[in-house]
């Protein structure tokens, strides 16, 4: 797994590359959980533009970053999501809960204007 984190603003951008799955999801919580804690940023935009694969492990990872996103008063969205994560986000419900978009800027900037 490879982990990408940029800030634009006061939104967190992680791209993921690779497989986010029971081997990799402590990795990327952490990683995630350790930003959010140490800058000072609001939104989260989870790029997986390069994400090959996710399981339910995955998804834990997904639901608990949304839910310490809500409670510090923010909003995450992911971003270009592959064809084989599109289905499983849609078989798991994920695309109801988490707002889904073509593109990092786009989301980065939807984000943005919420808190604007």
């Amino acid at each position: 797994m490879e982990i990408t984190v940029t800030i634009k603003k006061q939104t967190l951008v992680v791209s993921l590359r690779g497989e986010l799955d029971h081997h990799t999801a402590k990795e990327v919580k952490n990683m995630i959980e350790e930003v959010i804690k140490n800058k000072n940023v609001k939104n989260l935009v989870l790029d997986f533009s390069k994400l090959s694969f996710m399981d339910s492990s995955g998804i834990g990872v997904l639901i608990g970053r949304y839910k310490l996103i809500q409670s510090i008063g923010g909003r995450m969205a992911i971003a270009c999501a592959t064809r084989p994560v599109s289905k499983i986000l849609a078989m798991s419900g994920i695309n109801r809960l988490i707002e889904m978009y073509d593109s990092v800027d786009t989301a980065t900037t939807k984000l943005q204007e919420e808190i604007s």
